[in-house]
Protein backbone atom coordinates (compact mmCIF):
# COMPACT_ATOMS: atom_id res chain seq x y z
CA UNK A 1 0.00 0.00 0.00
CA UNK A 2 2.62 2.22 1.51
CA UNK A 3 4.51 1.85 -2.50
CA UNK A 4 1.30 2.40 -4.55
CA UNK A 5 0.90 6.01 -2.50
CA UNK A 6 3.91 7.20 -3.72
CA UNK A 7 3.49 5.33 -7.57
CA UNK A 8 0.55 7.25 -7.83
CA UNK A 9 1.12 10.55 -5.57
CA UNK A 10 3.22 11.75 -8.53
CA UNK A 11 -0.93 11.99 -10.73
CA UNK A 12 -1.46 14.50 -8.20
CA UNK A 13 0.34 17.04 -9.93
CA UNK A 14 -1.00 16.63 -13.15
CA UNK A 15 -3.58 18.55 -14.76
CA UNK A 16 -7.44 17.12 -15.15
CA UNK A 17 -7.60 17.43 -18.64
CA UNK A 18 -3.64 15.32 -18.80
CA UNK A 19 -5.44 12.43 -16.46
CA UNK A 20 -8.15 11.67 -19.10
CA UNK A 21 -8.03 7.81 -18.37
CA UNK A 22 -9.44 8.68 -14.91
CA UNK A 23 -13.68 8.97 -15.73
CA UNK A 24 -16.06 9.72 -13.36
CA UNK A 25 -15.48 7.07 -11.11
CA UNK A 26 -16.75 3.94 -11.90
CA UNK A 27 -19.31 1.44 -10.04
CA UNK A 28 -17.21 -1.53 -8.76
CA UNK A 29 -18.10 -4.40 -10.89
CA UNK A 30 -20.24 -6.09 -7.88
CA UNK A 31 -22.78 -3.30 -8.13
CA UNK A 32 -23.94 -3.87 -4.24
CA UNK A 33 -19.99 -3.14 -3.10
CA UNK A 34 -19.40 0.46 -1.56
CA UNK A 35 -15.27 1.55 -1.36
CA UNK A 36 -15.02 4.70 0.92
CA UNK A 37 -11.57 6.24 1.68
CA UNK A 38 -11.49 7.09 5.61
CA UNK A 39 -8.80 9.32 7.31
CA UNK A 40 -7.40 7.00 9.29
CA UNK A 41 -6.97 3.16 11.13
CA UNK A 42 -9.63 2.95 13.72
CA UNK A 43 -8.11 2.01 17.22
CA UNK A 44 -10.28 -0.95 18.53
CA UNK A 45 -14.00 -2.71 17.57
CA UNK A 46 -14.60 -2.35 21.07
CA UNK A 47 -16.37 0.90 21.87
CA UNK A 48 -14.63 1.82 25.18
CA UNK A 49 -11.29 1.93 23.49
CA UNK A 50 -12.15 4.14 20.39
CA UNK A 51 -10.15 7.62 20.17
CA UNK A 52 -13.15 9.26 18.47
CA UNK A 53 -11.80 10.08 14.97
CA UNK A 54 -14.75 11.26 12.71
CA UNK A 55 -13.58 7.55 10.11
CA UNK A 56 -13.91 5.58 13.56
CA UNK A 57 -17.24 7.06 14.18
CA UNK A 58 -18.10 6.34 10.07
CA UNK A 59 -17.21 2.45 10.31
CA UNK A 60 -18.81 1.97 14.07
CA UNK A 61 -21.72 3.54 13.15
CA UNK A 62 -22.35 1.13 10.28
CA UNK A 63 -21.73 -2.32 12.29
CA UNK A 64 -23.20 -0.77 15.71
CA UNK A 65 -26.86 1.01 16.61
CA UNK A 66 -27.36 2.76 20.09
CA UNK A 67 -31.13 3.63 21.21
CA UNK A 68 -31.40 5.80 18.43
CA UNK A 69 -29.60 6.33 15.02
CA UNK A 70 -28.89 9.31 12.44
CA UNK A 71 -31.23 9.34 9.51
CA UNK A 72 -29.40 9.88 6.28
CA UNK A 73 -30.00 13.76 6.96
CA UNK A 74 -28.04 13.62 10.44
CA UNK A 75 -31.01 13.90 12.32
CA UNK A 76 -31.63 11.69 15.45
CA UNK A 77 -34.78 8.83 14.44
CA UNK A 78 -35.62 5.81 16.62
CA UNK A 79 -32.63 2.89 16.39
CA UNK A 80 -32.69 -0.15 18.49
CA UNK A 81 -35.06 1.86 20.78
CA UNK A 82 -38.67 1.83 18.76
CA UNK A 83 -40.13 4.39 21.72
CA UNK A 84 -39.10 6.11 24.53
CA UNK A 85 -40.85 8.08 27.14
CA UNK A 86 -39.60 10.73 29.25
CA UNK A 87 -40.50 11.18 33.25
CA UNK A 88 -42.02 14.44 34.17
CA UNK A 89 -39.16 15.57 36.16
CA UNK A 90 -36.81 15.07 33.01
CA UNK A 91 -34.99 12.89 34.89
CA UNK A 92 -35.82 8.96 33.56
CA UNK A 93 -35.62 8.10 30.07
CA UNK A 94 -37.49 4.80 29.23
CA UNK A 95 -36.51 2.95 25.98
CA UNK A 96 -38.76 0.18 24.53
CA UNK A 97 -36.51 -2.41 22.59
CA UNK A 98 -37.65 -3.53 19.21
CA UNK A 99 -38.47 -7.25 19.64
CA UNK A 100 -36.51 -7.51 16.74
CA UNK A 101 -33.37 -6.10 17.53
CA UNK A 102 -30.80 -8.84 16.86
CA UNK A 103 -26.90 -9.52 17.10
CA UNK A 104 -24.75 -10.63 13.94
CA UNK A 105 -25.52 -14.05 15.59
CA UNK A 106 -28.90 -14.23 15.67
CA UNK A 107 -29.01 -13.59 19.81
CA UNK A 108 -31.47 -10.58 20.77
CA UNK A 109 -30.33 -7.61 21.55
CA UNK A 110 -31.52 -6.85 25.61
CA UNK A 111 -31.31 -4.43 27.88
CA UNK A 112 -28.59 -6.29 29.74
CA UNK A 113 -26.42 -5.09 26.63
CA UNK A 114 -26.42 -1.83 27.22
CA UNK A 115 -26.10 -1.98 30.97
CA UNK A 116 -23.22 -4.05 30.04
CA UNK A 117 -21.85 -1.54 27.38
CA UNK A 118 -22.10 1.37 29.17
CA UNK A 119 -20.74 0.01 32.26
CA UNK A 120 -17.19 -1.20 30.37
CA UNK A 121 -17.35 2.57 28.80
CA UNK A 122 -17.20 4.03 32.56
CA UNK A 123 -14.84 1.59 34.05
CA UNK A 124 -11.73 2.82 35.12
CA UNK A 125 -10.19 0.04 33.85
CA UNK A 126 -11.29 0.43 30.50
CA UNK A 127 -9.86 4.29 30.47
CA UNK A 128 -12.37 5.56 27.92
CA UNK A 129 -11.17 9.05 26.21
CA UNK A 130 -15.27 9.25 25.90
CA UNK A 131 -16.84 8.04 29.14
CA UNK A 132 -17.29 11.41 30.19
CA UNK A 133 -20.21 11.78 27.95
CA UNK A 134 -22.30 9.22 30.42
CA UNK A 135 -21.55 11.69 33.39
CA UNK A 136 -24.93 13.09 33.13
CA UNK A 137 -26.47 9.52 34.55
CA UNK A 138 -26.69 8.80 38.18
CA UNK A 139 -23.05 7.90 39.73
CA UNK A 140 -21.59 7.86 36.00
CA UNK A 141 -18.53 10.49 37.24
CA UNK A 142 -18.16 8.53 40.61
CA UNK A 143 -17.86 5.34 38.67
CA UNK A 144 -15.42 6.74 36.25
CA UNK A 145 -13.41 8.13 38.97
CA UNK A 146 -13.22 5.19 40.69
CA UNK A 147 -15.32 6.19 43.27
CA UNK A 148 -18.25 3.88 43.48
CA UNK A 149 -18.77 -0.23 41.75
CA UNK A 150 -20.25 0.01 38.32
CA UNK A 151 -22.88 -1.93 39.74
CA UNK A 152 -24.32 1.55 40.85
CA UNK A 153 -24.85 3.27 37.31
CA UNK A 154 -28.36 4.61 37.50
CA UNK A 155 -29.53 2.19 34.48
CA UNK A 156 -31.86 -0.97 34.42
CA UNK A 157 -32.41 -3.82 32.46
CA UNK A 158 -36.27 -4.28 32.82
CA UNK A 159 -39.31 -6.46 31.78
CA UNK A 160 -37.14 -9.71 30.92
CA UNK A 161 -34.41 -7.45 29.21
CA UNK A 162 -37.18 -5.66 26.68
CA UNK A 163 -36.70 -2.48 28.33
CA UNK A 164 -33.22 0.03 29.43
CA UNK A 165 -34.35 2.52 31.83
CA UNK A 166 -31.90 5.42 33.07
CA UNK A 167 -32.00 7.85 35.45
CA UNK A 168 -29.97 10.94 34.83
CA UNK A 169 -28.48 13.18 37.65
CA UNK A 170 -30.38 16.20 36.43
CA UNK A 171 -32.84 16.97 33.29
CA UNK A 172 -29.82 17.37 30.17
CA UNK A 173 -31.81 18.56 27.17
CA UNK A 174 -29.16 17.21 25.07
CA UNK A 175 -29.50 13.50 26.19
CA UNK A 176 -31.59 11.87 23.29
CA UNK A 177 -28.73 13.12 20.85
CA UNK A 178 -26.23 11.56 22.32
CA UNK A 179 -27.87 8.28 21.95
CA UNK A 180 -26.65 8.16 18.47
CA UNK A 181 -23.02 7.98 20.04
CA UNK A 182 -21.02 4.90 19.81
CA UNK A 183 -20.43 5.88 23.65
CA UNK A 184 -23.80 4.64 24.26
CA UNK A 185 -23.99 1.74 21.82
CA UNK A 186 -24.56 -1.78 23.41
CA UNK A 187 -22.08 -4.62 24.27
CA UNK A 188 -22.89 -7.99 23.71
CA UNK A 189 -22.45 -9.28 26.94
CA UNK A 190 -22.44 -12.80 26.78
CA UNK A 191 -19.91 -13.22 23.81
CA UNK A 192 -17.23 -10.67 25.93
CA UNK A 193 -17.67 -12.87 29.09
CA UNK A 194 -16.68 -15.65 26.59
CA UNK A 195 -13.43 -14.36 25.10
CA UNK A 196 -12.66 -11.33 27.21
CA UNK A 197 -10.57 -8.94 25.30
CA UNK A 198 -10.55 -11.07 22.51
CA UNK A 199 -13.93 -10.92 21.28
CA UNK A 200 -13.88 -8.34 18.98
CA UNK A 201 -11.39 -10.58 16.59
CA UNK A 202 -12.65 -11.29 13.57
CA UNK A 203 -13.64 -15.23 14.95
CA UNK A 204 -15.65 -13.52 17.60
CA UNK A 205 -16.70 -10.60 17.01
CA UNK A 206 -20.93 -9.75 16.84
CA UNK A 207 -22.69 -5.90 15.93
CA UNK A 208 -26.05 -5.02 16.01
CA UNK A 209 -25.83 -2.77 13.12
CA UNK A 210 -26.54 -3.24 9.57
CA UNK A 211 -23.41 -4.53 8.88
CA UNK A 212 -20.89 -7.09 10.40
CA UNK A 213 -17.39 -6.84 9.91
CA UNK A 214 -15.66 -9.81 8.41
CA UNK A 215 -12.12 -8.93 7.59
CA UNK A 216 -9.53 -6.43 8.76
CA UNK A 217 -6.29 -5.53 7.04
CA UNK A 218 -4.20 -3.54 9.74
CA UNK A 219 -3.11 -0.16 8.05
CA UNK A 220 -5.11 -0.81 4.41
CA UNK A 221 -8.44 -1.68 4.93
CA UNK A 222 -11.51 -3.18 6.86
CA UNK A 223 -14.59 -5.11 5.45
CA UNK A 224 -17.61 -5.51 5.95
CA UNK A 225 -20.75 -7.45 4.88
CA UNK A 226 -24.36 -6.76 5.33
CA UNK A 227 -25.85 -8.56 8.98
CA UNK A 228 -28.79 -10.48 7.66
CA UNK A 229 -30.42 -10.64 11.22
CA UNK A 230 -30.57 -6.32 11.12
CA UNK A 231 -33.95 -5.95 11.31
CA UNK A 232 -34.14 -3.69 9.11
CA UNK A 233 -31.92 -5.46 6.65
CA UNK A 234 -34.51 -6.16 3.83
CA UNK A 235 -33.98 -2.34 3.39
CA UNK A 236 -30.05 -2.23 3.13
CA UNK A 237 -29.18 -2.29 -0.20
CA UNK A 238 -25.35 -2.18 -0.35
CA UNK A 239 -24.06 -6.35 0.37
CA UNK A 240 -20.64 -5.21 1.42
CA UNK A 241 -18.44 -1.85 2.38
CA UNK A 242 -14.63 -1.56 2.27
CA UNK A 243 -13.12 1.40 4.64
CA UNK A 244 -9.87 2.15 3.24
CA UNK A 245 -6.87 4.00 5.23
CA UNK A 246 -6.35 7.13 3.14
CA UNK A 247 -5.21 9.42 5.41
CA UNK A 248 -3.08 10.74 2.30
CA UNK A 249 -6.39 12.15 1.02
CA UNK A 250 -4.09 13.13 -2.17
CA UNK A 251 -3.73 9.63 -2.53
CA UNK A 252 -7.38 9.04 -1.99
CA UNK A 253 -8.60 11.59 -4.83
CA UNK A 254 -6.79 9.82 -7.53
CA UNK A 255 -7.99 6.21 -6.13
CA UNK A 256 -11.77 7.74 -6.67
CA UNK A 257 -10.55 9.23 -10.22
CA UNK A 258 -9.30 5.55 -10.95
CA UNK A 259 -12.64 4.26 -10.14
CA UNK A 260 -11.21 2.54 -6.68
CA UNK A 261 -13.29 4.79 -4.13
CA UNK A 262 -16.90 5.47 -4.58
CA UNK A 263 -16.54 7.96 -1.61
CA UNK A 264 -13.18 9.89 -0.58
CA UNK A 265 -12.35 13.46 0.85
CA UNK A 266 -11.16 16.28 -1.14
CA UNK A 267 -8.24 18.53 0.34
CA UNK A 268 -8.80 22.13 0.35
CA UNK A 269 -5.48 21.97 -2.25
CA UNK A 270 -7.49 19.87 -5.12
CA UNK A 271 -10.81 21.46 -4.70
CA UNK A 272 -10.96 24.03 -7.45
CA UNK A 273 -9.41 22.07 -9.71
CA UNK A 274 -11.79 19.16 -9.73
CA UNK A 275 -14.43 21.29 -9.56
CA UNK A 276 -14.96 22.00 -13.51
CA UNK A 277 -14.51 18.37 -14.22
CA UNK A 278 -15.99 16.93 -11.14
CA UNK A 279 -18.97 19.45 -10.56
CA UNK A 280 -21.72 16.28 -10.19
CA UNK A 281 -19.56 14.11 -7.82
CA UNK A 282 -18.42 17.28 -5.44
CA UNK A 283 -20.03 18.44 -2.56
CA UNK A 284 -19.23 21.24 0.16
CA UNK A 285 -21.40 22.07 2.98
CA UNK A 286 -20.51 23.72 6.49
CA UNK A 287 -20.49 21.16 9.18
CA UNK A 288 -20.14 21.65 12.80
CA UNK A 289 -16.21 21.31 13.40
CA UNK A 290 -13.62 23.19 14.91
CA UNK A 291 -10.24 23.09 13.67
CA UNK A 292 -7.56 24.47 16.47
CA UNK A 293 -4.13 23.92 17.72
CA UNK A 294 -4.12 22.25 21.53
CA UNK A 295 -1.75 24.08 24.07
CA UNK A 296 -0.12 22.22 26.66
CA UNK A 297 -0.83 24.06 29.71
CA UNK A 298 0.97 21.26 31.86
CA UNK A 299 3.88 22.27 33.61
CA UNK A 300 7.57 21.94 32.03
CA UNK A 301 5.88 22.98 28.81
CA UNK A 302 6.77 26.61 27.10
CA UNK A 303 2.83 26.96 26.14
CA UNK A 304 1.90 26.90 29.86
CA UNK A 305 2.55 30.46 30.35
CA UNK A 306 -0.55 32.29 28.97
CA UNK A 307 1.77 34.81 28.34
CA UNK A 308 3.10 32.44 26.22
CA UNK A 309 0.12 31.13 24.60
CA UNK A 310 -1.76 34.62 24.21
CA UNK A 311 1.75 35.44 22.02
CA UNK A 312 1.38 32.95 19.96
CA UNK A 313 -2.34 33.32 19.28
CA UNK A 314 -2.15 37.33 18.40
CA UNK A 315 0.53 36.55 16.17
CA UNK A 316 -1.58 34.36 13.87
CA UNK A 317 -3.40 35.18 10.67
CA UNK A 318 -6.35 32.88 10.33
CA UNK A 319 -7.54 35.20 7.37
CA UNK A 320 -4.73 34.73 5.36
CA UNK A 321 -4.74 30.50 6.77
CA UNK A 322 -8.03 30.01 5.62
CA UNK A 323 -7.93 31.55 1.64
CA UNK A 324 -4.39 31.26 1.13
CA UNK A 325 -3.62 27.65 3.03
CA UNK A 326 -6.77 26.21 2.74
CA UNK A 327 -7.92 28.10 -0.51
CA UNK A 328 -11.15 29.23 0.61
CA UNK A 329 -12.76 25.89 1.98
CA UNK A 330 -12.31 26.79 5.60
CA UNK A 331 -13.55 29.39 7.44
CA UNK A 332 -11.60 31.56 10.23
CA UNK A 333 -12.60 30.83 13.45
CA UNK A 334 -11.44 32.58 16.93
CA UNK A 335 -14.11 30.56 18.86
CA UNK A 336 -14.00 26.80 20.12
CA UNK A 337 -17.95 26.77 19.66
CA UNK A 338 -18.43 27.27 16.22
CA UNK A 339 -21.49 29.33 14.85
CA UNK A 340 -24.96 28.20 13.88
CA UNK A 341 -25.79 26.10 16.55
CA UNK A 342 -29.13 25.93 18.25
CA UNK A 343 -29.18 29.92 19.03
CA UNK A 344 -25.51 30.31 20.95
CA UNK A 345 -23.16 32.95 20.00
CA UNK A 346 -19.66 31.85 19.81
CA UNK A 347 -17.28 34.11 22.10
CA UNK A 348 -13.82 35.11 21.37
CA UNK A 349 -11.09 36.46 23.16
CA UNK A 350 -11.03 40.36 23.86
CA UNK A 351 -8.56 41.70 21.85
CA UNK A 352 -9.35 40.04 18.80
CA UNK A 353 -10.32 42.91 16.83
CA UNK A 354 -6.73 44.36 16.92
CA UNK A 355 -5.11 45.07 14.01
CA UNK A 356 -2.17 43.10 12.89
CA UNK A 357 1.04 45.45 13.16
CA UNK A 358 -0.61 45.73 16.94
CA UNK A 359 -1.15 42.59 17.95
CA UNK A 360 1.95 41.59 17.06
CA UNK A 361 4.04 44.30 19.06
CA UNK A 362 2.05 43.50 22.42
CA UNK A 363 3.00 39.46 20.88
CA UNK A 364 6.53 39.92 21.08
CA UNK A 365 6.22 42.75 24.49
CA UNK A 366 4.67 39.05 25.97
CA UNK A 367 7.42 37.02 25.48
CA UNK A 368 9.87 39.65 26.79
CA UNK A 369 7.96 39.73 29.71
CA UNK A 370 8.17 35.50 29.83
CA UNK A 371 11.76 36.07 29.80
CA UNK A 372 12.21 35.01 26.06
CA UNK A 373 14.54 37.11 24.04
CA UNK A 374 17.53 36.84 20.76
CA UNK A 375 19.79 35.62 23.05
CA UNK A 376 17.38 33.13 24.82
CA UNK A 377 14.31 32.71 22.19
CA UNK A 378 11.24 30.49 22.68
CA UNK A 379 11.76 26.72 21.42
CA UNK A 380 8.74 24.76 20.66
CA UNK A 381 7.43 21.58 18.85
CA UNK A 382 4.52 21.87 16.86
CA UNK A 383 3.20 18.55 16.52
CA UNK A 384 0.67 17.38 13.59
CA UNK A 385 -0.75 14.36 12.17
CA UNK A 386 0.81 12.71 8.78
CA UNK A 387 -1.46 14.47 5.88
CA UNK A 388 -0.31 17.65 3.44
CA UNK A 389 -2.93 19.63 4.70
CA UNK A 390 -1.88 19.87 7.90
CA UNK A 391 1.26 20.01 7.14
CA UNK A 392 0.93 23.27 5.05
CA UNK A 393 -0.98 24.52 7.96
CA UNK A 394 1.86 24.21 10.56
CA UNK A 395 4.39 25.48 7.93
CA UNK A 396 2.24 28.89 7.57
CA UNK A 397 1.71 28.80 11.25
CA UNK A 398 5.35 27.82 12.46
CA UNK A 399 6.45 31.00 9.62
CA UNK A 400 3.78 33.23 11.21
CA UNK A 401 5.87 32.95 14.86
CA UNK A 402 8.96 33.38 13.22
CA UNK A 403 9.01 37.59 13.56
CA UNK A 404 8.56 36.69 17.24
CA UNK A 405 11.86 35.13 17.23
CA UNK A 406 10.13 31.52 18.22
CA UNK A 407 12.35 28.56 17.07
CA UNK A 408 9.81 25.34 15.97
CA UNK A 409 10.38 22.05 15.35
CA UNK A 410 7.87 20.19 13.45
CA UNK A 411 6.88 16.52 14.53
CA UNK A 412 4.62 14.62 11.85
CA UNK A 413 3.32 10.98 12.67
CA UNK A 414 0.49 8.73 11.97
CA UNK A 415 -3.21 10.03 13.24
CA UNK A 416 -3.43 7.08 16.01
CA UNK A 417 0.12 8.24 17.29
CA UNK A 418 -0.03 11.62 17.10
CA UNK A 419 -3.68 11.68 19.11
CA UNK A 420 -2.26 9.27 21.54
CA UNK A 421 1.14 11.63 21.99
CA UNK A 422 -1.64 14.38 22.86
CA UNK A 423 -4.09 12.39 25.27
CA UNK A 424 -1.00 11.22 26.65
CA UNK A 425 0.16 15.28 27.33
CA UNK A 426 3.44 14.42 24.89
CA UNK A 427 3.60 18.07 22.58
CA UNK A 428 3.80 21.72 23.34
CA UNK A 429 1.46 22.44 20.52
CA UNK A 430 -0.95 19.78 18.38
CA UNK A 431 -2.77 19.66 15.98
CA UNK A 432 -6.51 18.78 17.27
CA UNK A 433 -10.28 19.21 16.27
CA UNK A 434 -13.32 18.54 17.39
CA UNK A 435 -16.74 17.64 15.26
CA UNK A 436 -19.79 17.74 16.63
CA UNK A 437 -21.34 14.43 18.16
CA UNK A 438 -24.56 16.58 18.80
CA UNK A 439 -25.53 19.53 18.22
CA UNK A 440 -25.00 21.33 21.49
CA UNK A 441 -22.95 24.00 22.32
CA UNK A 442 -22.32 21.85 25.54
CA UNK A 443 -20.49 18.73 23.57
CA UNK A 444 -17.42 21.61 22.28
CA UNK A 445 -17.30 22.70 25.41
CA UNK A 446 -16.83 20.19 27.66
CA UNK A 447 -13.61 18.96 26.00
CA UNK A 448 -12.11 21.73 28.51
CA UNK A 449 -13.36 20.35 31.84
CA UNK A 450 -11.07 19.57 34.11
CA UNK A 451 -10.27 15.55 34.52
CA UNK A 452 -11.77 15.09 30.41
CA UNK A 453 -9.73 12.25 28.61
CA UNK A 454 -9.97 15.24 25.20
CA UNK A 455 -8.97 18.21 27.36
CA UNK A 456 -5.58 17.86 25.67
CA UNK A 457 -4.48 20.66 26.60
CA UNK A 458 -4.35 19.61 30.63
CA UNK A 459 -6.62 22.56 31.05
CA UNK A 460 -7.86 24.02 34.53
CA UNK A 461 -9.83 26.77 35.68
CA UNK A 462 -12.43 26.07 38.82
CA UNK A 463 -14.15 29.35 37.66
CA UNK A 464 -14.81 27.47 34.16
CA UNK A 465 -15.84 24.05 35.39
CA UNK A 466 -18.14 25.58 38.05
CA UNK A 467 -20.21 27.62 35.05
CA UNK A 468 -20.24 24.41 33.35
CA UNK A 469 -21.34 22.78 36.05
CA UNK A 470 -24.05 25.76 36.10
CA UNK A 471 -25.31 25.04 32.89
CA UNK A 472 -25.76 21.30 33.28
CA UNK A 473 -27.95 21.53 36.22
CA UNK A 474 -30.25 24.35 34.90
CA UNK A 475 -33.18 23.66 33.15
CA UNK A 476 -33.74 27.09 31.78
CA UNK A 477 -32.30 26.73 28.45
CA UNK A 478 -31.99 30.66 28.00
CA UNK A 479 -29.72 30.49 31.15
CA UNK A 480 -27.76 27.60 30.21
CA UNK A 481 -26.87 29.41 27.01
CA UNK A 482 -26.09 31.89 28.66
CA UNK A 483 -23.99 30.19 30.91
CA UNK A 484 -22.01 28.29 28.43
CA UNK A 485 -21.11 31.90 26.59
CA UNK A 486 -19.57 33.21 29.94
CA UNK A 487 -17.26 29.92 30.10
CA UNK A 488 -15.96 29.90 26.42
CA UNK A 489 -15.17 33.58 27.20
CA UNK A 490 -13.04 32.71 30.20
CA UNK A 491 -11.53 29.84 28.06
CA UNK A 492 -10.42 32.05 24.97
CA UNK A 493 -9.04 34.74 27.54
CA UNK A 494 -7.16 32.11 29.14
CA UNK A 495 -5.91 31.26 25.56
CA UNK A 496 -6.27 27.87 26.25
CA UNK A 497 -6.07 26.96 23.07
CA UNK A 498 -5.67 28.50 19.31
CA UNK A 499 -8.85 28.07 17.09
CA UNK A 500 -8.49 28.16 13.52
CA UNK A 501 -11.10 27.39 11.12
CA UNK A 502 -14.42 26.58 10.86
CA UNK A 503 -15.01 23.02 8.98
CA UNK A 504 -16.18 23.04 5.55
CA UNK A 505 -17.00 19.27 4.68
CA UNK A 506 -15.93 18.68 0.73
CA UNK A 507 -16.13 14.83 -0.67
CA UNK A 508 -16.11 13.19 -3.58
CA UNK A 509 -19.26 10.90 -4.51
CA UNK A 510 -19.86 8.34 -7.46
CA UNK A 511 -23.34 10.31 -9.18
CA UNK A 512 -24.89 6.81 -8.90
CA UNK A 513 -24.76 6.79 -5.05
CA UNK A 514 -27.99 7.37 -3.89
CA UNK A 515 -28.58 8.48 -0.31
CA UNK A 516 -25.88 10.19 0.66
CA UNK A 517 -26.94 13.49 1.61
CA UNK A 518 -24.88 16.68 3.53
CA UNK A 519 -25.47 17.75 6.82
CA UNK A 520 -24.01 19.79 9.87
CA UNK A 521 -22.95 16.69 11.35
CA UNK A 522 -21.23 14.96 8.66
CA UNK A 523 -22.62 11.57 9.49
CA UNK A 524 -23.00 9.40 6.24
CA UNK A 525 -24.53 5.92 7.38
CA UNK A 526 -24.06 3.59 4.90
CA UNK A 527 -27.20 2.01 5.45
CA UNK A 528 -29.09 4.32 3.65
CA UNK A 529 -27.37 4.47 0.34
CA UNK A 530 -27.68 2.69 -2.55
CA UNK A 531 -26.67 2.46 -6.77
Amino acid sequence: MRKYFKHIMSLVLLPISLVSVFGVASIAANAATLNIGVGGELTSFDTSQVQGGIWESQILQDVYEGLLQNSAEGIPIPGVASHWKISGDGKTYTFYLRPDAKWSDGTPVTADDFVFGWQQVLDPKSASDYAYMLYPVVNAKAINSGKKPVSTLGVKSLDKGRVFQVTLTRPTSYFLHMMTHFTAYPQPKKVVEKYGAKWVQMNHIVTDGAYKPVQWILHDHIEVVKNPYYYDASKVAINTVNYYNAEDINSAVIRYRAGEFEITSVPPTLYNMLKSKYADALHQSPYLGTEYYAFNNRPGHPTSDKRVREALTLAVRRDVLAKAIMEGSFLPSESLVPPDMKGYTPQTADDRNAPYPQRLAKAKQLLAEAGYSSSHPLALTLSYNTNDQWRRVAVAVAAMWRPLGVNVRMNNSEASVHFGSLRQGKFDVGRASWIADYNDPEDFLSILQSGVAKNYEGYANPTFDHLMSEADATTDETKRIQLMEQAERIAMNDYALLPLFTYVSQYLVNPKIQGWKANVLNTHPARWMSF
